[in-house]
């Protein structure tokens, strides 16, 4: 949890670019997304009311809809109103927009990510990967049962989605809000069984292996 927190502050969020990479490093931790799904996110996908961002195409080409805290969310309004439009260059509604002032691609998604890493000296494999890993694990210990976590992370089976799909949104954004750390009130993480640790582990080393 401390070495995620390090590397967003190394986002210097008094200039358009920095206050960019703290978004998006806030919203890769907050809802585990990978680096191309968060270059494919346009303006509109982001449902600051509800705490949503919709997903489209993931993994595998599926739709779905992935909690998003209240904290990324500050940041990703904050962004969209000082800093975005000062970095446009083109006409996109790519929420995420590069140093030529165009829709950001994954490779440079993961550059920004790996960057502040470096610079807050966290020597770990990975980029956008590391903060989807920190995201589902810190999830798992806050309580967050595997079987939700699996869905958010876009790895979930028929019958699992069928239980995501059909929880009410308010409660699918309560799990998020109860068992991710990036919150104001936090709880003392608990260790998970050991089950379902490893069940995560070998979800996320798929990813990595892709």
């Amino acid at each position: 949890m401390e070495e995620v927190e390090t590397i967003l502050m190394q986002a210097d969020a008094g200039n358009p670019s920095g206050l960019r990479d703290r978004a998006l490093l806030e919203l890769l931790y907050s809802t585990g997304l990978r680096r191309t799904e968060a270059a494919n996110l346009n303006i509109y996908d982001i449902d600051f009311t509800r705490r949503l961002v919709m997903v489209r195409e993931g993994k595998g080409r599926r739709d779905r809809v992935v909690p998003v805290g209240e904290r990324a969310l500050a940041w990703i309004d904050k962004y969209l109103l000082q800093a975005r439009p000062l970095l446009l260059a083109a006409d996109t509604q790519a929420l995420f927009i590069n140093s030529y002032g165009e829709p950001a691609p994954p490779d440079f998604i993961a550059e920004r990510v790996r960057l502040h890493k470096d610079n807050a000296g966290i020597t770990k494999p990975g980029s956008a990967h590391l903060l989807r890993h920190a995201c589902a694990t810190h999830m798992l210990e806050g309580g967050a049962d595997i079987r939700f976590l699996q869905a958010m992370l876009g790895h979930a089976k028929l019958e699992t989605t069928e239980i995501y799909t059909h929880v009410a949104i308010d409660k699918l954004q309560a799990i998020h809000t109860a068992t991710h750390p990036a919150r104001l009130h936090r709880k003392e993480a608990a260790q998970p069984p050991a089950n379902d640790r490893a069940a995560l582990d070998a979800l996320l080393a798929e990813d990595e292996a892709a």
